[in-house]
């Protein structure tokens, strides 16, 4: 599902304009990223956490060149469902499980 389909999905549902919806969500995702890149984590209850994760610093291989490069430490945006939402998604997706065998 794509952000374009998401924010037709919300309007149909809600009879809000497709423009608030498109607004209203393009703000949702303006402050989680300025929120992580200002290191703040996002909690939102029943969904999720977005949360910064720290990678330690390490030595990884540059294959081609045969040479070992040091990659310093750094920060990554990740997502952590909610433990609701990971069992709704386990009960709820039996559908294409069936088709996929």
């Amino acid at each position: 599902m794509t952000k374009a389909e998401i924010i037709a999905e919300i309007s149909s549902k809600t009879g809000i304009e497709k423009v608030d919806v498109q607004e209203t969500v393009e703000a949702f995702f303006k402050v989680v990223k300025s929120s992580m890149v200002g290191g703040e984590n996002v909690y939102v209850r029943g969904f999720g956490s977005f949360v910064v994760k720290k990678r330690a610093k390490k030595t990884a291989r540059n294959i081609s060149k045969n040479t070992a490069i040091i990659i310093p430490e750094h920060f990554v945006p990740s997502f952590k469902p909610a433990k609701t939402f990971v069992e709704k998604v386990r009960t709820g997706n039996k559908t294409t499980a069936k088709a996929s065998k």
